[in-house]
């Protein structure tokens, strides 16, 4: 099946697609922020590791990479999708994605440092999300973090302001 926009147009669509400080990582960073946890986004570190992570814990040596399901392939999730026109070109797409996030893992893991991925999905359901987040990263005993989170807690924006956020770039 041909495509029904021009190459141009595709193209042009295409370059809107943001790589950094998207909806998902301002989430997710939000989250990270009101649960206690500090991190730096565009620290030397961040550059310096291998993949880029999206937020890196630097006393934790956690790297933390937001992924889109689509982009990334998440396991058994709806939004990954693959589209019906130009499939090889898009299997070989999804399969050096699959590769690099691997490699990636691989290369931080040698260096000591603890990989945690977050699906783009995963962001509808703020409160397991937290919980898991709370789980696997090590508290610091100067944090007074709360054991027990409630939803007041745990909400970084209401769904309506996620949804209308909008960057000082972006504006």
């Amino acid at each position: 099946m041909a495509d029904k926009i021009s190459k141009a147009k595709r193209s042009w669509l295409m370059s809107r697609v943001a790589s950094k400080h998207t909806k998902p990582e301002r989430l997710v960073r939000s989250l990270l922020h009101r649960l206690g946890y500090r991190f730096t986004v565009n620290g030397p570190k961040n550059k310096n590791l291998p993949g880029r992570p999206d937020i890196v814990l630097p006393s934790r040596k956690i790297a933390v990479f937001v992924h889109g399901c689509f982009w990334h392939r998440h396991a058994d999730c709806k939004i990954a999708t693959t589209p019906k026109s130009n499939t090889a070109y898009w299997d070989a797409k999804f399969a050096r994605n699959i590769e690099r996030d691997c490699q990636t893992e691989a290369a931080l893991l040698l260096q000591g440092w603890q990989t945690i991925t977050i699906w783009e999905c995963e962001l509808k359901q703020l409160d397991q999300l937290a919980a898991r987040l709370v789980n696997s990263l090590p508290r610091a005993k100067f944090l007074n973090l709360p054991e027990d989170l409630d939803d007041q807690q745990l909400v970084a924006e209401t769904q309506s302001a996620y949804a209308t956020f909008r960057a000082p770039h972006e504006k």
